[in-house]
């Protein structure tokens, strides 16, 4: 018999079958990583959309004497609610509302204005700025002591329902 070095094609064709199917494992771990990331990613977004506008409307709510729901005919915005109130210490007034955009995807945007007055009604501060995007709904309902507010946001495929609660102002 002679002495021959190397490998046979059977053991070729093992060692070639092996690194295939790890190739395979690998390459479908790998993109189950990147389909959940992406998932998480799409989470976590509606997330902190529904609690940013959670957060800002609970703590504007926390001030009012007045709360309108809905549109106001009476301006060229589309309002979400309006929120008005006076400063206990200073005597100024807020003027603040929400305001309808819209953004991709059939969702809204939401961004909150705030109009400032002195005492004598003279405007010292006029600030707008973006609350929650991706939201596709969110409605504000009166109960006995509280308000509900509900709000649903939406990312990539994922959807996020959000409810909050919130107190109505200690009257003086």
């Amino acid at each position: 018999m002679k002495s021959e070095k190397g490998y046979s094609l059977i053991e070729l064709l093992i060692a070639v079958s092996v690194s295939a199917m790890l190739a395979a494992g690998a390459s479908m771990t790998t993109f189950q990583i990147f389909r959940g990331s992406k998932q998480n990613s799409d989470w976590n977004v509606a997330v902190r959309q529904a609690q940013s506008l959670g957060q800002w409307v609970s703590q504007d709510a926390l001030m009012v004497n007045t709360i309108e729901i809905g549109d106001d005919p009476g301006t060229s915005d589309v309002e979400f609610i309006s929120l008005f109130w006076k400063d206990w210490e200073n005597g100024n007034t807020y003027d603040t509302r929400y305001l309808w955009f819209d953004a991709e995807d059939s969702l809204k945007q939401l961004t909150r204005k705030q109009v400032t007055r002195d005492m004598d009604g003279v405007e010292i501060d006029n600030k707008s700025f973006l609350v929650a995007d991706n939201v596709y709904t969110a409605t504000l309902t009166p109960e006995t002591n509280s308000w509900r507010l509900t709000v649903e946001t939406r990312s990539g495929s994922r959807s996020v329902t959000r409810e909050y609660e919130i107190s109505k102002r200690l009257q003086e």
